[in-house]
């Protein structure tokens, strides 16, 4: 499942942190559900849509999930909603969710091997690094440096907590969204393959990749 962060403390004090026609804030506000679960969907349709299809208990799912207050969100100055970064810890995930939830939605059989499949795409916390997931800019965004300002946000919420590194997985089908990461100073690990599950996820291979926060610009 993709995941997200609670946002408590320090984070909180970045409320309006202003950019170039946006601000960066805590959290996503109750107007901007909607429009987040079906921008969630359009970034990760590729990867979920055998999986989670029809789209629309897709969808269903995503907002039943969906934590407000595991995520740091992108805002226009005229309050539109412009991108989303989520991250997991241990108190929770941005789109998290468990059989239960899956089984309202698809039914028992169809939540239960949902369920076995997706946990194949969850990762392990580790005390020192901050796990990001579930990135996201709207595309009629794209361009003015959203995507950079929520990664600089996310790095900045890992330095007040004490934390070393960020983490974040790319999929083999998204050199453009790598290529950002590699430019805000994040550089891979190691890069697992799938195997035979590429014909059910469309994607080979998923590369790990570090932030280290010591050696990063602030």
């Amino acid at each position: 499942m993709v995941s997200s962060i609670y946002l408590s403390g320090p984070l909180n004090r970045k409320t309006g942190m202003r950019h170039q026609g946006f601000t960066i804030r805590p959290g996503l506000a109750a107007e901007h559900i909607d429009l987040a679960c079906d921008l969630f969907w359009e970034a990760f349709r590729q990867k979920l849509s055998l999986i989670m299809k029809p789209e629309d208990k897709a969808l269903a799912f995503i907002k039943r999930v969906i934590g407000t207050d595991h995520a740091i969100s992108a805002v226009s100055d005229d309050g539109q909603l412009l991108g989303v970064a989520g991250f997991k810890t241990q108190h929770g995930a941005f789109i998290g969710g468990d059989l239960e939830d899956l089984s309202l939605i698809y039914g028992w059989w169809g939540g239960l091997w949902r369920g076995l499949l997706l946990d194949m795409l969850d990762r392990d916390l580790a005390d020192d690094i901050l796990l990001m997931d579930g990135i996201f800019v709207d595309p009629v965004a794209r361009g003015r440096g959203v995507g950079t300002a929520l990664l600089d946000a996310v790095a900045q919420s890992a330095r007040e907590r004490g934390l070393a590194k960020v983490r974040l997985d790319v999929i083999d089908i998204n050199p453009r969204a790598r290529a950002l990461y590699e430019r805000c100073g994040f550089r891979a690990i190691e890069t697992n393959h799938i195997g035979p599950f590429r014909h059910l996820f469309g994607f080979q291979s998923s590369t790990t990749m570090h932030l280290d926060l010591q050696n990063a610009p602030v």
